[in-house]
């Protein structure tokens, strides 16, 4: 599948997850299953459509157990930056995915700037200077985010991310 297709799919998915549960016809979780390239496409369509935003690339490999590891690639031209920080810089990172109530969250386990390790608190530091230019409406790596309308959980498995809704 095509990029643009795979977007497609995980756009096309998440508008019926919405009027099903719009709807509310009862009965008990529904799970609509994506592949990590699915979820991958879908980002980097939602990245687009924001080309003013920090965040300039994300991706992610999907691990068992809801574990991922990522990469983001960030633009912070015109924030003043602490320690040295490039304007333009990528961010590798492990982690868990939380989820609870509609709303899902990254608990960082580790954080590399380029080839340096570097403690979580700096991620807070580049979020703080994000939004102090208006390109992040983000506060802290300890932010919850809620997820597209319908969506209770979210559960990944090892290339592999299930959206749990009610119908």
């Amino acid at each position: 599948m095509s990029v643009k297709k795979d977007a497609e799919r995980v756009l096309r998915a998440l508008d019926q997850i919405e009027a099903e549960s719009l709807t509310r016809k009862g009965g008990g979780l529904k799970r609509a299953d994506f592949s990590e390239s699915e979820l991958n496409a879908y980002i980097a369509h939602r990245i687009a459509a924001e080309p003013n935003g920090v965040l300039k690339v994300l991706a992610l490999k999907l691990l068992a157990e809801n574990k991922v590891e990522g990469m983001a690639r960030l633009d912070l031209s015109g924030a003043r930056l602490p320690f040295g920080l490039k304007p333009r810089m990528n961010l590798y990172f492990a982690g868990k995915v939380l989820s609870q109530d509609g709303a899902v969250h990254l608990e960082f386990e580790s954080l590399f700037l380029e080839d340096r390790s570097v403690p979580l608190m700096l991620l807070d530091l580049i979020i703080l200077a994000a939004a102090a230019i208006g390109k992040s409406d983000a506060s802290s790596i300890n932010d919850w985010y809620e997820l597209p309308y319908g969506i209770k959980e979210v559960k990944t498995a090892s290339r592999r991310v299930s959206l749990y809704y009610l119908p």
